[in-house]
């Protein structure tokens, strides 16, 4: 089942179990993914890895409005936003160590035949294909950086 069609099935059993900030955060989620399917451009339909890469958006920004709700003295904003990204980071797989992802760089490494920095962009391409979702790119980069350099 595609992950906006699950999404989309959750709101109900959110609702009937009267859950109101996972019900938030599903409604909030499937409105993302609707103006994403929307988009000019988008042919009307969501992969599940756009999907993926919009709830890491989602999260990102939940965390990063939390710090400032906490920076600003406001923890029970905060909460509330951990709370939602508690149901965000739900239905993202669960993320790769560094060391599953020097693993992964390494073998990347191997089949492109990359020796140096300069062939960085050809290993960060296939890195950040085989490890979409699993992985964000800034832990990525730095592995691939250490490795080649």
């Amino acid at each position: 089942m595609a992950l906006f069609d699950t999404v989309s099935k959750d709101i109900v059993a959110a609702m009937k179990a009267k859950e109101k900030v996972r019900l938030e955060a599903l409604r909030n989620i499937k409105k993302v993914f609707i103006e994403a399917k929307t988009a000019p451009g988008a042919n009307d339909s969501l992969d599940d890895a756009a999907a993926l890469k919009i709830l890491q958006k989602l999260a990102k920004q939940g965390h990063d409005s939390a710090d400032l709700y906490i920076s600003q003295n406001r923890q029970d904003l905060a909460e509330a936003e951990l709370a939602q990204v508690a149901v965000i980071e739900s239905y993202l797989p669960k993320p790769l160590s560094v060391e599953e992802i020097e693993e992964v760089v390494k073998a990347i490494i191997a089949e492109t035949g990359a020796s140096s920095m300069k062939e960085m962009g050809k290993v960060m391409g296939a890195a950040n294909k085989q490890l979409a979702g699993k992985a964000d790119g800034k832990t990525i980069s730095e592995v691939v950086k250490r490795l080649l350099s």
